[in-house]
């Protein structure tokens, strides 16, 4: 199913298994661009089993313009007990260089904002990088709050086996 969007020629529809290599090259098109190639671990198998195995663990939305996918969005549903509400939390976004300033990303951003309010969700949070200014400048104009008190704490690899192994 695609949805019609406010920009002529620029559709969103949710993601089918057969978008797997696309997804994961958009992923590493990210990566690339945010200096983290070396961090992309995902294998189409990972994509195939996490976002549509028998237990999806995300979403994914894919933007096209003229049929041509030209970004897409990765998001999975996390609870706030502030809130005692669901959110959103959007793991990913991007559009490709080529095709950025015409709005697509925007649109993304809010086709998200929709389904968050559609589902009563209390929050709809993402992570950007300190140093990406333009991104920043975006995310502020769009009415976005960074918060700027909050560290994201992870755990991974070999640390991530030892907490595990303190059980």
């Amino acid at each position: 199913m695609t949805i019609p969007t406010k920009i002529d020629g620029f559709m969103i529809r949710h993601a089918r298994e057969s978008d797997v290599p696309l997804i994961l090259r958009f992923v590493q098109e990210l990566a690339e661009y945010e200096k983290l190639s070396h961090e992309v671990l995902a294998t189409e198998e990972d994509f195939r089993k996490y976002l549509f195995g028998e237990k999806q663990f995300a979403e994914v939305v894919i933007g096209e313009y003229h049929s041509d996918p030209v970004g897409y969005a990765l998001y999975f549903y996390s609870f706030s007990t502030f809130t005692g509400k669901p959110g959103i939390y959007l793991e990913d976004i991007y559009v490709k260089p080529d095709e950025r300033g015409r709005g697509f990303g925007k649109t993304m951003l809010a086709y998200l904002a929709r389904l968050a309010v559609d589902q009563q969700c209390g929050r709809y949070e993402w992570a950007v990088l300190d140093w990406n200014e333009p991104s920043i400048s975006f995310y502020e104009s769009l009415g976005a709050t960074l918060k700027k008190e909050w560290i994201i704490a992870r755990v991974t690899g070999s640390n991530l086996l030892n907490l595990a192994s303190q059980f």
